[in-house]
């Protein structure tokens, strides 16, 4: 009986621990946040945080692993499910539903995650933190490639290199939503007191995000049309810039391709998939 009783009181302690970590780290972020206050809010003593993490680090570890790798793994199945069913029927807006629908079932389910759960995402995606950057790129690539993958054969219209930038524009400007305090509020106020389920939340976080990855890459008089708000905001330096870039870019690829077109997929370093990991992955 004194056997089990201290088994069950070293599980609630380091629940305790970890359940602190992840709220000062919601409110905080990773650097700001301390192991004395980690240790306060959960009522232990360092002792206690050493005994079961050894460092900052590895509980940091472990606090994002319990939320993070259940979360991945239902998304991974649901976008085999829609694999199965769609084929290469696949489209944008199930690769975004394998990404949203699983973490909006973690979030109402308080076993598991509760409310404060799209926060965690938030604040894990855009924290500045090279740890956070670095554990995230490190222990979910597998899942970014896959998810980025699905997204490249929904729209293959989209050289990697651009659909890599979209993706990490769309999901970095979610992060953000998510991580504030007021999400809540804001939803009531934009539905103006309504009641919102959760097929009207996807249906709308979905259909803004379909619509930056589908849009057609800019022509060059939408180039230029830019140009010239640069050059009435005062910045001629960068507008000039931005028309011999484009200059350059007709010479070596023939006439900018029209709205709605795209030129052969690049090589570049920057559609790495993993850059657009860190944002989601574990991202929203």
């Amino acid at each position: 009986m004194t056997t089990r009783t201290t088994s069950r009181h070293a599980g609630d302690t380091k629940s305790r621990i970890l359940d602190a970590a992840e709220t000062l780290f919601i409110e905080y972020g990773y650097e700001a946040m301390s192991l004395r206050q980690i240790t306060s809010k959960a009522e232990v003593n360092l002792a206690a945080v050493n005994y079961h993490f050894g460092s900052k680090e590895s509980l940091m570890h472990a606090m994002l692993s319990r939320r993070l790798d259940l979360l991945n793994e239902e998304r991974l199945k649901l976008l085999d499910r829609f694999d199965s069913l769609l084929g290469s029927r696949l489209t944008c807006e199930h690769v975004l539903g394998a990404m949203f629908i699983p973490a909006l079932r973690v979030s109402r389910d308080t076993r598991i995650g509760g409310k404060a759960f799209l926060r965690l995402l938030g604040r894990a995606y855009t924290d500045p933190s090279p740890f956070i950057r670095d554990f995230l790129g490190a222990h979910y690539a597998s899942v970014a490639v896959r998810f980025f993958d699905a997204f490249q054969r929904a729209l293959p219209h989209l050289p990697r290199e651009e659909l890599g930038w979209r993706l990490h524009f769309a999901i970095g400007a979610l992060s953000g939503v998510l991580a504030g305090a007021d999400t809540d509020s804001l939803i009531s106020e934009f539905s103006q007191g309504k009641s919102m389920n959760d097929l009207q939340l996807i249906a709308r976080l979905a259909s803004l995000i379909v619509s930056a990855l589908k849009a057609p890459l800019p022509d060059a008089s939408q180039l230029a049309v830019f140009a010239s708000v640069l050059g009435d905001a005062g910045s001629d330096d960068i507008a000039c810039e931005a028309v011999r870039q484009a200059q350059t870019d007709q010479a070596t690829h023939g006439s900018a391709p029209p709205a709605g077109t795209s030129e052969p997929p690049s090589t570049a370093q920057s559609d790495d998939p993993q850059n657009f990991g860190t944002r989601y992955a574990a991202q929203g």
